[in-house]
């Protein structure tokens, strides 16, 4: 261990070796607390060529590597599982210039995505992704997740926001993709590869950014329904419209439960809830006001024409990142169910987890016009016996068991739910090409079969 930790210290400097046990517990633990794992040091290398030079050392010493920007994700893909070293991006915080002409801005890995919202709007553009821990969260963790967020109706994932990207591969090269043309069809998509391959083919370091124009309208609304069905079907006709922005599925049982235990401002009353934003360069509340009316939902929709009002009615969505900790780590489901199967999975899922987990209580939202769902299963001391169940009935409705968080290395072992064998030889081919010791985020995506 010491000469391993001399030789990392011999790169990047020994105030940024860290092997404290304390700080390498807290760090080998993720974001819901339900996971943990670990690891024999901390690095924070300051640039692309020290990020290359520690993944020498490790990995000519046969030690893995678990790489970590916010730790923000949810389904484990920061835990360390052999001892690794983490490989922490955090002091690549360069923010470059905005270009304007281009709409696009060049940012280090390390830098949250609150950092280029805000980089975004003092230029007078925004940054098409946002999801609630953006104030933490790195573009490079949301880059290696092809993260999506809350207007992804709209924008896409992190997919389609990135231009451009430079990646330290398993070998220690540096691989540095940025086209600035529009039109680039020379060979292999690489950024392509790296996106959502979830630190396993390489380290990104930094990443070309789209931004894009701020509208100048914005209406917000908040409208209550007496079925999940009912709100599939209003975002359906709610999608339709211009510049639709999101479309938030909440479930009635979260806002009770914000109310009472957070004294939440947030209405309570129905069963479900549609949040939908819309902007456009001109008014869009006539269209909008239009469309509810067809919908005919059972009261009057709440309606926000500016900030603030939009503001109140968003706190409804937000709130859910503090209700589903309300009783300790929550067992967490992200997934994709086609529109046509949404209510019936959900009504299948919460009769299994009643019947394995009488005290669960099961909290559903998400990006309903993607059928991107977060079902959150709170009180749950039963998670093995539920877990599986589940993902089976995603897979049993269609749907897909990783939708947007990735699969990290929760779901590894279930990852043939979702794909085929052949889908998944080819994956693991690639991996062993650009990684064939398979020392970088060795814990990530595959499954222990392949490994053993």
């Amino acid at each position: 261990m010491d000469g391993l930790r001399n030789a990392l210290a011999d790169v990047v400097g020994h105030r940024f070796v860290v092997t404290d046990a304390d700080v390498l517990a807290t760090r080998s633990t993720d974001q819901t607390g339900r996971y943990t794992g670990r690891a024999c040091a901390l690095v924070r290398p300051a640039d692309t060529a020290e990020i290359a030079a520690l993944l020498n050392v490790c990995r000519s010493r046969g030690v893995p590597v678990t790489v970590q920007g916010g730790r923000t994700g949810l389904v484990a893909g920061t835990v360390p599982e052999h001892d690794d070293v983490l490989l922490s991006t955090e002091r690549l915080a360069a923010i470059g210039d905005v270009d304007l002409a281009a709409g696009r801005i060049t940012v280090g890995a390390g830098v949250t995505l609150a950092q280029v919202h805000s980089a975004a709007a003092a230029a007078g553009l925004k940054f098409g992704v946002d999801i609630a821990s953006r104030d933490t969260a790195t573009i490079g963790g949301m880059v290696s997740t092809n993260a999506g967020g809350l207007h992804t109706v709209r924008y896409g994932n992190m997919a389609e926001q990135v231009l451009g990207l430079e990646v330290v591969l398993p070998d220690g090269t540096t691989v540095r993709r940025s086209p600035k043309v529009l039109s680039d069809n020379s060979g292999y998509n690489l950024p392509a590869l790296w996106v959502g391959s979830e630190g396993t083919l390489g380290v990104v370091t930094s990443v070309d950014l789209k931004l894009r124009k701020i509208p100048t309208y914005r209406v917000t609304s908040l409208t209550g329904f007496d079925t999940l069905q009912d709100v599939v079907e209003a975002g359906r006709v709610l999608r339709a419209l211009d510049g639709v922005d999101a479309l938030e599925l909440l479930d009635g049982r979260g806002l009770e439960l914000a109310a009472r235990h957070l004294n939440a401002a947030v209405p309570t009353g129905r069963p479900w809830y549609l949040l939908a934003e819309v902007s456009a360069a001109h008014d869009p509340l006539e269209d909008l006001a239009e469309l509810l009316e067809r919908i005919g939902p059972p009261q009057t929709p709440a309606v926000a024409v500016d900030a603030p009002g939009s503001t109140r009615l968003w706190a409804a969505r937000e709130c859910f990142a503090e209700v589903v900790g309300l009783f300790g780590p929550p067992l967490k489901f992200d997934a994709a169910l086609p529109l046509d199967s949404l209510a019936t999975f959900t009504e299948d899922a919460t009769a299994v987890i009643a019947s394995r987990a009488p005290e669960a209580i099961p909290i559903l939202f998400g990006h309903v016009a993607e059928g991107n769902i977060h079902l959150n299963v709170l009180n749950c001391p039963n998670a093995d016996t539920v877990y599986r169940s589940v993902l089976e009935l995603v897979r049993d409705h269609g749907g897909n068991v990783s939708s947007e968080h990735g699969v990290g290395s929760l779901k590894r072992n279930y990852l043939d739910l979702a794909l085929s064998a052949q889908d998944i030889a080819t994956m693991w081919a690639i991996k062993r090409a650009l990684d064939p010791s398979d020392y970088l985020n060795r814990a990530v995506m595959f499954p222990d079969a392949l490994r053993h």
